[in-house]
């Protein structure tokens, strides 16, 4: 059985993967869904204004230590991708695979400002007008949402190469949002790098919502 670490993507608690979780512990997986700090519900304004990339990968890496976790298949949505980059990349090599849901695949020196569009760049420099260092969540959506830390969007991934020696490598394209998705390049570009599975799923964004069991069939390796 596998052990699966679940990193939400922007403005996004472990909450994100409620559908997924119960199916893939029910086949006898272990599963860790994760808040990133800055998005918890206790989290004071400090702790917000101070977290970034290097924080989040370092939740990933404080749950490795702390459950001694070897062997790891890492899946990010969205913003998440950037997240289990960089924890991959300084992880010793206790992940083994990795799943970019729909999510920013970075390079070194990259972020998720310079790796997205500029309409997301638009929103990302409205939602933190009231307050400098937190983007509040885009109109709609689910109400559980939270601001979410502008310097974790702001901030370059910094990759020794480590990454690229993951074994298991997959990207996930939700076709179903052509029109506003900042991924297509990035789907282009991975289908030309050797080394990564790109695999199309016809959903909105939010897969996990929208199609759970499409989702668990994909990270089942089905």
């Amino acid at each position: 059985m596998a052990t699966f670490i679940l990193v939400p993507g922007g403005w996004h608690g472990s909450w994100s993967f409620e559908a997924v979780v119960p199916l893939l512990e029910r086949a006898g997986h272990t599963v860790h869904a994760l808040t990133l700090t800055g998005l918890r519900p206790d989290d004071d304004s400090a702790t917000v204004a101070a977290a970034n990339l290097d924080t989040h990968a370092d939740d990933v890496l404080r749950l490795l230590d702390r459950s001694r976790i070897s062997d790891v298949t890492l899946v990010g949505h969205s913003y998440g991708g950037m997240v289990i980059a960089a924890a991959a990349d300084r992880a010793d090599g206790r992940v083994s695979r990795l799943v970019h849901l729909d999510a920013y695949v970075p390079r070194d020196g990259e972020s998720c400002w310079s790796s997205t569009t500029e309409r997301y760049r638009e929103v990302f420099a409205v939602g933190a007008a009231a307050t400098g260092y937190a983007v509040r969540p885009p109109d709609g959506g689910d109400p559980r949402r939270r601001p979410h830390p502008l310097a974790s969007f702001l901030q370059t991934a910094r990759l020794s190469g480590a990454v690229d020696q993951v074994p298991h490598r997959e990207f996930v394209y939700c076709s179903g949002w052509e029109d506003r998705t900042p991924f297509a390049g990035l789907r282009s570009r991975l289908l030309a790098e050797p080394g990564w599975r790109v695999t199309d799923l016809a959903t909105g964004h939010d897969a996990m919502h929208e199609a759970p069991e499409a989702v668990t069939a994909l990270l089942f390796g089905a």
